[in-house]
């Protein structure tokens, strides 16, 4: 039997009371501005920095920021998210050493956005949420009420027909489990179902456009560097079919998943584990940047 999440009646969804209780309980654990602003800004001597917006809860702490090579005409134009979910650690470390040390790579070959950090309150505490106790990852909507997705479908507006690429870095972690999942039945007034959480790399494809040939370039790519999620005894990942090694499926345009806000032909959501003793977050952050790169050239390959 389940402990009852702390916050809320069982089986009664949240009011604005239970959701300001909740945001309340929040306390900061780590620095957007030390592990994250420290390592855009300086990017700006090589790259252009596009100030898109800010958070309303504090704007002059957590600005957000996207990052621009110098954009060619004629070239394919790849987008690249993190931190769409603030706790997933190693989808924000990872976009910004994939900046710092590989981006260069791909001048004069692909014209680069990147997002690394959708969700910096959210980083701050650790958390899936934003201060409503709404996942912004199931907001990119019209009318979205995740003011962090929001921001993001503005920055995107614009070039969402010209995107071939889209890559957005996730985690799936033990607290998702332990914290996250309780709380989202709780906030909803429904039964929380345990499930179970893999061990090991993943990847979330689009089931209206799977693109199987892409995904699996991006897990070769991985394997290479930390260990893919075998399938539970359903032949399942979260709940999911195991469609080929290491990818499922969801239809990300009509969950409102970042991975549907562009049209681009080639999408994908990574899945990290860092709680899995058999990485660390230097691997994780390496797993992450192998995603970009292989997803990256296999684009220029099949453009």
């Amino acid at each position: 039997m389940t402990t009852p999440y702390p916050i809320g009646t069982p089986g009664t969804p949240w009011t604005d009371s239970e959701k300001t209780a909740w945001f309340q309980a929040q306390t900061v654990k780590r620095s957007y501005r030390e592990e994250v602003l420290s390592r855009i800004l300086p990017l700006g001597e090589r790259f252009t920095l596009e100030r898109y917006g800010a958070l309303s809860i504090a704007p002059d702490e957590f600005p957000l920021y996207a990052v621009k090579n110098q954009w060619q005409d004629g070239l394919p134009l790849a987008l690249v998210t993190g931190g769409v979910h603030g706790y997933e650690t190693s989808g924000v470390q990872g976009a910004l050493d994939f900046l710092h040390h590989h981006a260069d790579d791909y001048a004069g070959k692909v014209n680069l956005l990147i997002a690394p950090c959708i969700s910096p309150w959210a980083y701050e505490i650790i958390n899936r949420w934003n201060p409503k106790a709404v996942d912004p990852n199931r907001s990119f909507v019209p009318d979205s009420p995740s003011e962090e997705s929001a921001a993001l479908l503005a920055l995107v507006a614009p070039v969402k027909d010209k995107v071939l690429m889209h890559i957005d870095l996730h985690e799936t972690t033990d607290s998702d489990e332990s914290e996250f999942r309780p709380a989202l039945a709780a906030r909803d007034g429904k039964a929380y179902e345990p499930d179970i959480i893999p061990d090991g790399f993943y990847l979330v494809g689009d089931s209206e456009n799977p693109q199987e040939g892409f995904q699996k370039a991006i897990i070769d790519a991985v394997e290479k560097v930390t260990h893919i999620a075998p399938p539970d005894d359903k032949g399942n990942i979260i709940g999911s079919l195991v469609v080929q090694h290491g990818v499922i499926n969801y239809p990300v345009k009509a969950l409102g998943l970042c991975a549907g806000i562009t049209n681009a032909r080639f999408t994908t959501t990574t899945e990290v584990y860092p709680d899995s003793p058999k990485a660390t977050a230097e691997e994780c952050n390496a797993a992450q940047v192998a995603a970009i790169r292989a997803a990256l050239d296999y684009m220029l390959a099949h453009q």
